[in-house]
């Protein structure tokens, strides 16, 4: 297990999109502390650690482009 890579493991139990790891790497989180970010059950206000990610990838590299 420490041989694992821990995108992974962290895109598995966060169910995250191949999409939402690519932006959080972009971001330069890491992935052994998006845990903190992550609602529990004591945080109803927070949103889904996926929801969050995309969030702050927008807010810093603006939203999507148009693909035409």
């Amino acid at each position: 297990m420490a041989n694992e890579d821990p995108w992974k493991t962290a895109k598995s139990r966060f169910k995250l999109t191949d999409r939402q790891v690519a932006m959080a790497k972009e971001l330069g989180m890491n992935p052994k502390k998006l845990g903190k970010a992550a609602p529990n059950h004591h945080e109803p206000w927070k949103d889904p650690l996926g929801v969050f990610i995309e969030r702050c990838h927008y807010r810093r590299f603006g939203g999507p482009k148009d693909r035409s």
